[in-house]
């Protein structure tokens, strides 16, 4: 069975989609369609601006989801997936795979997403770490027992786990994670504590968008950051969508549970190749490939 896989944020890079716009009408139909959408020129900076150009979140979300989407689209019937699956903002890219959002509700679906962790981010200061060589539990229970907002964010892979919270506790936390044995408990430069309560005026706020976007019954089965499970009921989607912003991502556990509902290939599409290495992490045997263009 063929997974399709859809990275998050942190895949951009500069130049990002050229090569589609350049090679495919259809890309270059959806990528004008986004710049008008959005109202600003996006692929002037997906195409030709800086690193640092795309880490501005209003743009670094939209350019990865655009590619990802974009890049599924110029598949045409090559594009067969039996389960998709997407790593935090991955997942409206997955969505729009699947068929359950158009193209241009999942656009503003982001966009909006983007913004309103945006101001959250402004609200407190706050941050996110890696914590690499402890078993979840381990870190789990640091977690639970620091002062403070820290908690975990980014299920990755088997040894790799990341907190999130606000300075102080992370900070704390960090240094009670290496007494613990942790090979690394690196702070991240992130704007803010994604995936945790710190971001609860942006799910509050997508929410009120998402209950007002049309959903479709899907082609197919999407495993969602939230209960690593097989979703496929247009309403149970909404709501794991709205909890995903503070609730952690089980990338481990939804292609452990992929591999067990007998997914055979896990296709990447989009950015980089973040997530075929996360998976073969979690499952050495399982088969990875990529469409990156």
């Amino acid at each position: 069975m063929n997974a399709y896989i859809f990275p998050g944020q942190g895949a951009q890079f500069s130049g990002m989609g050229l090569s589609l716009y350049e090679t495919s009408p259809l890309a270059q139909e959806l990528f004008e369609q986004a710049n008008d959408i959005l109202g600003f020129q996006i692929t002037d900076i997906m195409f030709e601006g800086s690193a640092e150009d795309l880490k501005e979140t209003k743009v670094t979300q939209p350019a990865i989801f655009l590619h990802s989407v974009i890049l599924a689209k110029t598949l045409g019937a090559n594009f067969k997936p039996d389960m998709v699956a997407g790593h935090s903002l991955g997942e409206f890219s997955a969505l729009v795979a699947n068929g359950t959002l158009n193209f241009e509700d999942g656009l503003k679906l982001v966009s909006k997403r983007a913004l309103a962790m945006q101001k959250a981010c402004e609200l407190q200061p706050s941050t996110m770490a890696a914590v690499l060589g402890l078993e979840d539990d381990i870190v789990e229970k640091i977690c639970a027992t620091t002062p403070g907002i820290v908690v975990a964010a980014n299920y990755n892979c088997p040894g790799q786990l990341v907190i999130s919270g606000d300075i102080e506790a992370i900070n704390n936390a960090c240094e009670s994670l290496k007494t613990a044995g942790a090979k690394r408990a690196l702070v991240l430069p992130v704007g803010g504590a994604f995936h945790s309560p710190l971001m609860e005026p942006a799910r509050e706020e997508l929410a009120a968008a998402i209950e007002n976007t049309h959903f479709s019954k899907p082609k197919c089965p999407i495993y969602q950051n939230v209960t690593a499970h097989a979703v496929i009921n247009e309403a149970a989607i909404k709501l794991n969508l709205i909890s995903q912003l503070t609730a952690p991502v089980r990338w481990t556990q939804s292609v452990q549970q992929m591999i067990v509902d007998g997914a055979t290939l896990f296709t990447e599409v989009g950015p980089g190749n973040v997530l075929q290495g996360l998976v073969k992490k979690i499952d050495r045997e399982a088969q990875t490939a990529s469409t990156t263009l």
